[in-house]
């Protein structure tokens, strides 16, 4: 199995990060991103091939009460109009370094191949909850729209109005790495249910290898980039940029 330590150590010529070493948004990041600029796309997916997978539990495992956290209901204009209409007139915006931009509607999202995984949410404020969640693998949608060949991140921008990110509105982001991994899905269904909204409905990231915060809410938009420093704060994430550590996983 491939760690994000050896993935890097190729990507910059055997930098040799230690196993604990924790690639936060900051000068060093950059300089990272910048010496791996000669990785491929091609040896980053064969890299990615065969990642570890986070525990899966049993139905019978389920939490009976999953917490939700962050924003319960985005009070935007925007967000209230697609909320009314049950999300028919919603749209994922898939654009930046993609060969063919897109736009999804969640009808468009459920007939393409759908990966169902129960798992378990760990919160940086130190507590856990099993959950069921059902959704297309994001590499299924980066498929569908191609990467350029110098796309290392994805940015999920969000309706999430719980601070300032770009445009005012909430934002995350994870690297190929994370984007390729199997269990990394855009979940619109929980439990075996419809995404509620305190949860994030219409469309959650699922990145189940990291922590809560990573798992960003009420999605709009994936922007495919090359770099992270010119959008919000720069640090990666809403969290990010308040301190928080941009890779918060294994």
């Amino acid at each position: 199995m491939i760690s994000r330590r050896a993935l890097f150590g190729v990507g910059v010529g055997g930098l040799g990060l230690s196993a604990c070493d924790r690639i936060a948004a900051s000068p060093r990041l950059e300089s990272i991103v910048g010496r791996g600029q000669g990785l491929t796309l091609h040896a980053q997916r064969l890299l990615l091939s065969a990642q570890p997978l986070a525990r899966e539990f049993r139905a019978a495992d389920i939490s009976p009460v999953f917490k939700p956290n962050g924003s319960m209901r985005p009070d935007t204009d925007a967000y209230q109009a697609l909320l009314a209409d049950n999300f028919a007139s919603w749209r994922l915006a898939v654009d930046g370094l993609v060969r063919a931009p897109t736009s999804f509607s969640l009808a468009d999202l459920k007939a393409l191949p759908a990966r169902t995984q129960i798992t378990r949410h760990d919160c940086v404020e130190g507590w856990s909850a099993i959950g069921g969640w059902t959704g297309v693998p994001l590499s299924v949608v980066l498929g569908r729209v191609g990467l350029m060949p110098e796309a290392r991140f994805v940015v999920f921008h969000c309706a999430d109005n719980l601070g300032r990110g770009p445009g005012g509105l909430y934002y995350e982001s994870i690297d190929l790495f994370d984007a390729f991994h199997p269990q990394t899905i855009l979940a619109y269904g929980m439990n075996g249910g419809a995404l509620p909204v305190a949860h994030g409905a219409p469309l959650r990231l699922r990145v189940e290898r990291q922590l809560g915060y990573k798992q960003a809410k009420y999605v709009m938009r994936l922007e495919v980039t090359d770099r992270l420093d010119g959008i919000g704060g720069g640090k990666g994430g809403f969290w990010e940029d308040r301190g928080y550590e941009w890779y918060a996983g294994i």
